[in-house]
């Protein structure tokens, strides 16, 4: 998944020579919490909700400008870059959002909430439906023959969750199923000799 699919292409910006107040009032505005610093329609900052709470109090007693609590070098990313790499960004980062640029041209704005709404859709969290928890083992063709037996019961696997140490016969296979009668499938999974940890209708 790239992440221009994603992203969020109206982009809201404000000027270097900007004061707290106005960046305020857009994030409030707006219901956003980041704000890219645009001059001569380029990138040359990034300012966060965090950011201005910091300079806040100071911002009372002098005159204090975006340009002068902004990161003036943010991290970027690029619209066909994936979905992955952005995530991987703002957890190793410890952020919340990025700007999508092309050269230095903001297109674009990647968050949290954008990353978690994909994993939401790609998992199909808000569809109906079951879920099943097993233990696969070391069998061979172990995954074909359990989808077979949930094909026999009439079902479909939506999205496939696989959490675990490197020993592939420990792993744990989360299987979100079409909504069905998921208690017999279990049944006929552990029959078939396979470790079922939870059900959930």
């Amino acid at each position: 998944m790239k992440v221009r699919n994603w992203m969020s292409k109206k982009v809201i910006s404000i000027g270097p020579e900007a004061s707290l107040q106005e960046a305020i009032e857009l994030m409030r505005k707006n219901s956003i919490r980041h704000l890219p610093v645009v001059h001569n329609e380029e990138l040359v900052g990034w300012v966060s909700e965090a950011d201005i709470r910091g300079a806040y109090l100071a911002s009372l007693i002098e005159d204090v400008r975006i340009k002068d609590i902004m990161i003036k070098d943010p991290i970027t990313i690029g619209p066909d870059d994936t979905l992955e790499d952005a995530a991987k960004i703002l957890y190793r980062h410890g952020i919340g959002g990025l700007p999508v640029v092309e050269g230095k041209k903001i297109v674009g704005v990647i968050t949290v909430t954008d990353i978690l709404g994909a994993f939401i859709e790609l998992m199909g969290f808000l569809k109906e439906s079951s879920r099943i928890d097993v233990v696969l083992g070391g069998k061979p063709h172990a995954f074909q023959e359990i989808s077979e037996i949930i094909r026999r019961h009439g079902a479909d696997i939506i999205s496939v969750g696989i959490s675990g140490p490197e020993d592939k016969s420990k792993r744990v296979y989360f299987l979100r199923l079409t909504k069905c009668d998921v208690h017999a499938i279990a049944q006929d999974i552990e029959k078939a000799g396979y470790k079922v940890l939870s059900v959930i209708e």
